[in-house]
């Protein structure tokens, strides 16, 4: 089956008919609507160029919040309190750590300019949320995601400061489990989150699970 070309139309197709690699669609643009709508039914984007790709995996990279994989080490660090922890308090300099941020075996960053843009108004929204970790009144560490329903979407984190990340992630699926989110989705494979809990499921019953939590 060809890939879909989206046009200015919000739309989408099934995510049945995504390529082996999860490859769903290409086009479209970064309009709220259209980010809300993908993320909705289980897709997300993600590109390195100008053309906007879709993505739904099989199977999907996931978190169930109270499976939460804490260390021994990272309990001494959070009782220690050796960072300090908020939420949403620097949201735009959060996604631009981590549009900054080299990754091993990626040339660039998928967050371009207009990424940045669009996920900045989905926080002025209330839909994308941000998790900080700061050292000596400085911004080191953080994450930031789509909330919807009992979903969390992870979407990057970046970390300036050895274990920063994971104390801002840890902190804040603790917080999620107090709000009743049920599910965080981490999309593709990272050997970071696996350490934390996360595992494969297939996307048929990621599928299911969005039904249910949104």
């Amino acid at each position: 089956m060809p890939l879909a070309v989206l046009d200015n139309k919000i739309w989408f197709p099934t995510v049945d008919d995504a390529l082996a690699d999860g490859l769903l669609a290409m086009g479209g643009d970064l309009s709220t609507e259209r980010l809300l709508a993908a993320y909705r039914k289980g897709i997300f984007p993600w590109f390195d160029g100008t053309v906007p790709l879709w993505w739904a995996p099989n199977p999907r990279f996931i978190i169930f919040p109270d499976e939460l994989k804490v260390s021994k080490s990272m309990k001494v660090l959070l009782r220690k309190k050796h960072f300090v922890f908020t939420i949403n308090k620097a949201f735009a300099e959060v996604i631009h750590h981590c549009k900054e941020t080299k990754r091993e075996g990626q040339q660039g960053t998928w967050i371009t300019d207009d990424v940045e843009r669009a996920y900045i108004e989905l926080h002025k929204l209330g839909y994308a949320h941000s998790a900080e970790a700061w050292f000596e009144g400085k911004l080191v560490g953080g994450l930031y995601g789509i909330r919807m329903g009992k979903v969390f979407f992870g979407e990057s984190m970046f970390s300036h400061h050895s274990n920063a990340s994971k104390f801002a992630f840890i902190h804040y699926v603790q917080q999620l489990v107090k709000q009743g989110v049920q599910l965080i989705d981490c999309q593709v494979y990272t050997e970071h989150l696996e350490s934390l809990g996360a595992k494969m499921i297939m996307r048929q019953q990621f599928m299911q699970l969005l039904q249910h939590l949104l």
